[in-house]
């Protein structure tokens, strides 16, 4: 078995933080982390340069780990509720997924990606979930959905509400599959 020594550009779930130096075997450092810019070479001439970034590098980490708090604080509070058609035992005609709770929190002007949200499936039914989101490697919050039948049309909204207390601006509606 081949191995070969790299230096991360990035952090890689499950094999280290940037910065560090990884032994990882020859084919996925090749075809995947040095390609997709994740990782270098560990020659001296790239570990010197990791060096002199690394100062930079801590503080930007302080950074993300102080704005993926404060977003987590935000998303703590708030609760998205989605309208559903649903049959008469509750089950959905269709789903929520991670894209549409991330296109929900966009609308409300808070940036989150859909990988971040660790949505194992998609909800196929009426009901409140707590939804992970993980903002940071040390930073994971529940997200509060609820998903609502439609059925009344006239008392439920026909888009994705966000009410951290309420005053918040409805959010658009995710195109009905």
């Amino acid at each position: 078995m081949a191995m070969m020594e790299l230096l991360l550009k990035e952090n890689v779930e499950h094999l280290g933080i940037r910065g560090d130096i990884v032994k990882v075997r020859a084919g996925y450092g090749r075809n995947y982390l040095i390609p997709k810019g994740l990782a270098l070479m560990a020659t001296r001439a790239n570990i010197k340069l990791i060096e002199r970034e690394r100062q930079r590098l801590v503080k930007l980490a302080e950074a993300e780990l102080a704005a993926a708090r404060s977003l987590s604080e935000k998303l703590a509070t708030l609760t998205l509720t989605f309208p559903r058609k649903a049959g008469e035992k509750g089950t959905l005609y269709g789903s929520v997924t991670s894209m549409d709770v991330a296109e929900a929190l966009a609308a409300q002007q808070l940036e989150v990606e859909r990988r971040q949200i660790a949505l194992k499936e998609p909800i196929k039914a009426l009901g409140e979930y707590e939804v992970p989101v993980r903002l940071h490697r040390d930073v994971t919050v529940a997200l509060k959905v609820v998903v609502v039948s439609d059925a009344p049309a006239a008392a439920a909204p026909a888009t994705p509400v966000a009410s951290p207390t309420d005053t918040a601006a409805p959010a658009t509606a995710p195109a009905a599959e």
